[in-house]
């Protein structure tokens, strides 16, 4: 029987020529591109992928389940995107690819289709997630998610990769910290997003602690939804428009002076709101008002000088780049200079920290192979600085570094950057 395939991009979310065109084969992607390291294929890089796409685009290339593969396999890291010497925008790209492959439907693989189901059931509505978190937490506090761990077989990887989850899910909304003395320095509104209130409850309260010891006043609005970074990465624009829409409503709402994001991935899409929302009349200009606006933490806590307090904290430690925080907005200094100005830490670099750990989103589920391989490489990697804390700023490469930890019986521990900065108060405090 022969295969049915689709020629060309003509919806309204497709690739542009004039992006396709822009990239001149020059290479300087290859080795940034985790798969093409990997693999060493021209179909699983950068360059190769952007050439079919131009293909399809210009009507040479049938859009095949076999073509839709090699997309597929991309992490949509954007470290290309960070090296390119004719700034192609990569990421864009890829995700308007994936958005018209979806629109047609017919070569979208399960995996874009299952990703597509599972996000718009839990994530888009988080409040769906808590009777699955309790039950997940309640299984791993009772001893069994050990137990699994010391199983051989498909149940022990699986145990080693499941997400901990915390004791107590974050539940703050409205106005959450203030500073004690005087008016406040800056008025923030906090992103609390979909899994990180279940799985980080820690890092938005450290993250409340540290923004009013730094005389901010803090607001987690009400009203506010997952950002949309992964349903964007599995080609539903649609979705992502709608969330979008309501993110920007409730954070407009505050008045406030900086969007804080304490998760890299989600402020990636959070600040190109204004490109996702450009044909959009009603919403242009508040989605380029609002992402104007946007800041992660550790950006936001470098631009100003740290307050006072800080105490001790010996410990030795190495910095994971996530790939959206570092690719994509450029945030690579900050944290390590937050780091740096914790006394007595030491910071110790890895060989290759902002290559991808192989989490991206949903993508160590659907692609475990690859995810597995790029994850050993990354613990060698960690293992080579002799850290006993890796510090990162992204809950997708949290996990995977906690589950590498597992996986590979190493020592240690991860961490979120203002994590390590809150201990340090708390030290600080105490010594006092």
């Amino acid at each position: 029987m022969k295969q049915e395939t689709a020629v060309g991009f003509s919806g309204p979310d497709s690739p542009t020529l004039p992006d396709l065109l822009q990239c001149v084969h020059c290479g300087l992607c290859l080795n940034h591109c985790p798969t093409y390291t990997e693999l060493g294929l021209e179909t699983e890089s950068p360059r190769g992928r952007l050439y079919l796409m131009r293909g399809i685009r210009q009507g040479r290339v049938p859009i095949t389940a076999n073509l839709v593969s090699h997309l597929d396999l991309c992490l949509q890291c954007r470290n290309c995107e960070a090296v390119c010497p004719s700034g192609v925008r990569y990421g864009h790209i890829m995700e308007g690819a994936r958005a018209e492959i979806m629109r047609d439907g017919r070569q979208a693989p399960l995996a874009w289709w299952a990703s597509r189901l599972l996000l718009r059931t839990f994530f888009s509505e988080p409040r769906r997630l808590r009777p699955f978190m309790t039950v997940l937490g309640l299984y791993q506090r009772s001893g069994l998610g050990a137990l699994a761990q010391g199983v051989p077989g498909p149940w022990r990887s699986l145990a080693q990769m499941a997400p901990l989850v915390s004791p107590r899910a974050y539940d703050g909304s409205g106005l959450v910290a203030a500073p004690a003395d005087g008016s406040p320095s800056l008025r923030v509104a906090l992103l609390a997003g979909c899994v990180m209130p279940y799985l980080f409850a820690n890092v938005h309260q450290a993250t409340v602690r540290v923004l009013a010891r730094q005389g901010c006043r803090v607001t987690v609005p009400e009203g506010q939804a997952c950002c949309g970074a992964l349903h964007l990465h599995a080609g539903d624009r649609q979705e992502a428009r709608r969330l979008a829409r309501r993110n920007i409503d409730a954070f407009l709402a505050e008045d406030v002076d900086a969007v804080v994001v304490d998760a890299g991935g989600c402020g990636v899409a959070l600040k190109e709101y204004g490109e996702l929302l450009k044909d959009d009349r009603r919403y242009a200009e508040k989605a380029r008002r609002f992402s104007s606006l946007v800041r992660d933490v550790t950006e936001l806590l470098a631009d100003r000088p740290l307050a006072a307090g800080l105490g001790s904290l010996p410990v030795t430690v190495t910095y994971q780049d996530p790939c959206h925080l570092a690719h994509a907005q450029g945030v690579k200094a900050q944290p390590r200079a937050l780091l740096r100005a914790i006394p007595d830490l030491e910071l110790r670099e890895m060989a290759q920290p902002d290559l991808c750990c192989g989490s991206a989103g949903l993508y160590s589920v659907f692609h475990p192979d690859m995810a597995r391989r790029l994850l050993q490489r990354k613990m060698r990697d960690v293992a080579g600085t002799g850290a006993s804390v890796i510090a990162t700023a992204n809950p997708g490469c949290h996990l995977q570094l906690e589950a590498g930890l597992r996986r590979f019986g190493l020592p240690g521990r991860v961490v979120h950057v203002v994590e390590l900065l809150d201990e340090a108060y708390q030290t600080g405090r105490r010594a006092v």
